[in-house]
Parts: structure tokens; C-alpha cells; sequence
């Protein structure tokens, strides 16, 4: 198969001609890698079950897990929905267009394959110029998940997604380095209090304070179909191993590290709250204590482990409050076991 073509957008006229030019693959029921604020998409038409398939076949991705429909007008999001809660009506005032997807009862047209069979579907505005820019464009929705094979690391560059995707999908338009860096934040609000199915940047209590009331959060194991992607108990994963630790000094850590028994190459250690002064026999690197910065890097530091050869990569435990639940939530879901063929 042939590699997808990359389409820049670093000067006016690119930027248009890769709206055109996508808008146009779009149109005729094809799927692109698209830049958004959290993580490049696989987008396609979110009314046409045929290109929605599309999307699923690229990715490998199970038909039980849903798909994020994405607006770039009210009235759009609207048309999707076949009821809007006012609950609806205060979160978007306040995030959107931003990382924050909005879980509604779905309206007749978004087809069943997008919500995975159940009743609600996942709309979100971006503030991305280019992904608004496109829905403008093609005139309707666009489903979008990340843009890379099932369960593994999401994008946030061109690059990365053509490491996984360029041999499967034919067009990848290049915007540079995602601004926010992990998924959105997904909350229901088919409730009378908002639901968060899915951390992201926008926290916990940013949506309480928002919305007037406390935001419950999502059992890990939901019963009945998804109502939101990211709730599968492994996602996000990287080839390599990945842990999460905590250590009280250096000597603690060197004896963890000194026990793995791994060659140092292949050994990544990523730290936010201090630089080890002792020598570690391992690649260790820092991430600033701030969780919007960690969130912008975390994906991009994980490629560079995978294409550096990593075996197993060390995370330290983050710190509490909501502010880190989204990046918590990736490690959590990236660290666990994968599940056994039988």
C-alpha cells in the first residue's frame, strides 16, 4: 500500500490548500489524520456509516468502543443531539471550543456504529484552526478518534502518526505538535449532575465550578455499552513495559532500578519532582511539576522510549488533586497488564 501523503500547513496558502484538499477525501467517504488540541484524529464523515467503518478498519479498533463526534458550530452539535440538556448548554459555554467533549442522547442522524449501538453519542467542539477550519468546510460532523492503531500511544505529531498509520490510510495533514497533549476530558451530562467518563486537562473541579455542583466520576468497569471511548482498562500503551513509582531517595531508587537487571539503554526513568544527584543506571529524564506541562510532553516522551528501544519505562507517581487525573488516568490504563489470548 502506498504511504499517506503529508499535507503541511505552515503558510496561509498550504493551510487552505490542505482544507481543500482533505475536506475533498473526506467528502467522498475517505478517512484522514487531522490536527486537533489534545491529539491527532483519524477523521471521517460522522453521518456515513461506510466512511465510520473506515475508521474502524484502520485502527484495528472494536466495534464496542465508541467514537467522539466533533462540531465547529452550537448549531451543529445540536443537529447531533436529540435532546440538549441545560447542563449541556453551561459546560459548552464555558470550554468550548476547548478539550471537553459533552456525552447527549444522539439524534437519528449519527448512525449506531459511531455510539457502538448504545443511545448517547460524544460531541466536542476544537479549538484547533485547522479542525474547525475543515468541519466548516465539509459541512458536516467528523468522528475522530486518536489516529493510531487500537490500545496503543496517541499521536501528537505528524510523525507519530505516520509510524503507525502511514501504510493504512492515504493523507495526514501536518500542524505541529499538539498544544494540550492527552485526550479530552468526556463528561455525561444526561444526569441531573455532570458524569466524568473520562479525565482529561479540564479537571474535575473546573467542571464542578462550572456547572454550580459536584462532579461524579465513572466506575472503572461500566455496565451496558460505552458511553465514551477511554474506559477500556488498557489503552494508551506504549511497546515498551511502563510502570509507576514512588521513591524516597536516590538510594531507593537505585536499588529498584539495580534490581530490574536490564542494561541501562533500555531503561527509562521520567521524574517531576527532583533530578537524582547519585548516578542511575538508567536514561532518566525530567518533566516539570506542572500538569498541563507534563500532559503536553507525556505522549511525545513516550514515542521517543518506543523508538529508542525501551524495555521498560519508570514514571513517578504523580501528585494528588484533580489537576493530574487526566495524565493519572493515561498511566493508570497504559500500565495495565494485557489481557491473555485464550
Amino acid at each position: 500500500m502506498p504511504t499517506a501523503a503529508i499535507l503541511p500547513t505552515h503558510t496561509p496558502g498550504l493551510f487552505n490548500q490542505a482544507v481543500l484538499k482533505t475536506a475533498r477525501l473526506l467528502r467522498s467517504g475517505g478517512v484522514a489524520a487531522v490536527p486537533s488540541e489534545t491529539v491527532y484524529g483519524l477523521a471521517a464523515n460522522a453521518f456515513s456509516p461506510v466512511a465510520i467503518r473506515g475508521i474502524y478498519r484502520a485502527k484495528g479498533r472494536p466495534s464496542s468502543n465508541p467514537l467522539i463526534v466533533h462540531v465547529a458550530t452550537a448549531a451543529m452539535a445540536r443537529t447531533c443531539a436529540a435532546d440538549w440538556p441545560e447542563l449541556a448548554e453551561v459546560l459548552a459555554r464555558h470550554f468550548w471550543p476547548g478539550p471537553l467533549t459533552l456525552v447527549v442522547p444522539k439524534s437519528s442522524k449519527i448512525p449506531d456504529i459511531v455510539s457502538a449501538g448504545g443511545p448517547t453519542v460524544g460531541l466536542r467542539w476544537p479549538s484547533h484552526p485547522f479542525f474547525q477550519s475543515l468541519i466548516r468546510e465539509c459541512d458536516f460532523p467528523l468522528a475522530a478518534p486518536s489516529a493510531n492503531p487500537s490500545d496503543h500511544l496517541s499521536p501528537t505529531t505528524a510523525e507519530h502518526v505516520m509510524a503507525s498509520l502511514g501504510q493504512r490510510i492515504p493523507l495526514i495533514v501536518d500542524a505541529g505538535a499538539c498544544a494540550v497533549g492527552i485526550e479530552s476530558t468526556v463528561v455525561d451530562v444526561t444526569g441531573q449532575r455532570p458524569r466524568i467518563l473520562r479525565p482529561g486537562i479540564i479537571s474535575a473541579d473546573q467542571i464542578a465550578q462550572a456547572a454550580g455542583m459536584d462532579a461524579d466520576v465513572a466506575l472503572p468497569a461500566p455496565e451496558g455499552p460505552l458511553r465514551s471511548p477511554g474506559q477500556l482498562s488498557r489503552h494508551y500503551s506504549p511497546k515498551a513495559r511502563l510502570a509507576v513509582w514512588s521513591w524516597g531517595s536516590d538510594a531507593e531508587l537505585l536499588d529498584r532500578v539495580t534490581r530490574e537487571s536490564m542494561p541501562p539503554e533500555r531503561l527509562f526513568v521520567l521524574t517531576h519532582s527532583r533530578v537524582p544527584r547519585d548516578p542511575i543506571p538508567a536514561q532518566v529524564s525530567f518533566m516539570p511539576d506542572d500538569p498541563e506541562a507534563f500532559a503536553r510532553a507525556f505522549y511525545g516522551y513516550l514515542h521517543e522510549c518506543d523508538d529508542r528501544g525501551a524495555a521498560l519505562v519508570v514514571v513517578e507517581e504523580l501528585p494528588a488533586g484533580s489537576a493530574w487525573d487526566g495524565v493519572r488516568d493515561r498511566l493508570l490504563r497504559a500500565s495495565a497488564p494485557a489481557a491473555r489470548a485464550v
